[in-house]
């Protein structure tokens, strides 16, 4: 199932054209020529970027995905009557090599699968095949023998946001009851199930992005305004309650956040924040940082790949485009200063169910805790429930 696009009336969101890895190094899409669609690698870490096509023997169906590892080959998924076929693609030259790495098989017309986010170590993969009831984990890339059965969750789950920098703790939206909450599974026990965001018992709640370095987390719940998604923002392990910033509530617009600036450790609320925005007439970039309560909103470049993009640690924010001029460009932004001029300033509502001493009891821990069972140091998540409802937050 979809998710519906937070705040505002133009409808769902829809994959990017172009998956990066998480380090932003490499990117694949499905590119076009004429009426056909090929794979097509770009490398982003080097003086200049640059495309290389990897087209197959046969034009490309509309519904196959691509994502970039992180040696450089591009994994494909090809759907066909029920059967997923994995394959990794890489230059040979002046064609195109293709490494089988085996199927999933989903004769059931009412389970999806679909490839989840790039793993943050890159040498992995992993699909989601949602049923009716249950939803299943698949690692499809990076194991020993083909695709392999990771998890089973109860559920239908959507999303997909990872939590540290292993590829262990994976958060999914998960629809219950006919309600929606983030949970987190650890893939290292089992799937092991526990909750992330429960604000209130009839609110749904879904994580959109998430910051291991800062534990910042940007999420889209109708708490706060039951009927209407809005965006939020909070941090892993913080006693402060969930909060759902006036500037990000843009009425006829759709903002979808689709990067966080990394490396701002202890720093949530300076981290900057990119968003896609989508009006009318078009779609451009978005700007935010929790601690300035304002969206400086900017124009995108010309041909930009839309929702793509990468923040570095220095606060530039890399946008991958394409044009006829320049089939394969980066536009670097600069995020505005602090204090710089801003078009929105806003005052927060904090989402609630008690009061402010109450808030966020700590199930979660903070991102590089260790973990209890004596595993590799990560962030253990917490739930974000029990958040204070309708007090005014000004600072």
């Amino acid at each position: 199932m979809t998710p519906r696009t937070p705040g505002g009336a133009y409808g769902v969101t829809t994959p990017a054209p172009c998956v990066l890895t998480a380090n932003g190094a490499y990117a694949a899409r499905l590119a076009r020529n004429g009426d056909s669609l090929f794979p097509e690698r770009w490398t982003l870490d080097g003086p200049e970027p640059y495309a290389v096509p990897l087209p197959g023997n046969q034009p490309e169906e509309p519904g196959t995905e691509v994502q970039p590892m992180a040696d450089g080959r591009v994994l494909i998924r090809r759907a066909t009557d029920g059967r997923h076929a994995f394959s990794l693609l890489y230059p040979t030259g002046p064609g195109t090599g293709e490494l089988p790495l085996g199927a999933v098989e989903c004769p059931d017309d009412g389970v999806e699968l679909r490839l989840l986010p790039p793993a943050p170590c890159g040498e992995r993969a992993y699909a989601l095949a949602v049923g009716p009831w249950t939803t299943t984990v698949w690692l499809v890339a990076g194991g020993a023998f083909g695709p392999e059965y990771v998890a089973e969750i109860p559920g239908r789950c959507s999303g997909g946001v990872w939590l540290d920098r292993t590829g262990r703790m994976l958060a999914l939206d998960r629809e219950v009851g006919g309600r929606t909450k983030a949970v987190v599974v650890d893939l290292e026990r089992g799937g092991e199930v526990s909750p992330l965001l429960q604000i209130s018992a009839d609110s749904d709640d879904r994580l959109l992005l998430a910051d291991p370095d800062s534990g910042l987390l940007l999420i889209s719940s109708d708490a706060a305004s039951p009927g209407e998604a809005r965006l939020g923002w909070g941090v892993v392990g913080s006693m402060l309650p969930v909060r759902f910033p006036e500037a990000l509530r843009l009425p006829g617009l759709a903002l979808t956040p689709f990067a966080i600036q990394p490396g701002q450790v202890l720093l949530p609320e300076a981290c900057a924040v990119a968003l896609r925005i989508d009006g009318p007439f078009g779609a451009w970039v978005g700007v935010w940082r929790p601690m300035e309560r304002r969206l400086h909103q900017l124009a995108a470049p010309e041909g930009w790949l839309t929702g793509s993009g990468v923040w570095t640690p220095d606060g530039v924010l890399r946008l991958p485009y394409t044009t006829a001029a320049e089939p394969c460009g980066v536009a670097p932004l600069t995020a505005p200063a602090v204090g710089s001029p801003a078009a929105t300033t806003e005052t927060e509502t904090a989402a609630a169910t008690s009061t402010a001493e109450d808030a966020a009891p700590s199930s979660l821990r903070h991102p590089g805790e260790a973990t209890p069972y004596g595993a590799t140091p990560c962030a253990r998540p917490v739930p974000l429930q029990q958040a204070p409802l309708g007090r005014l937050v000004t600072k």
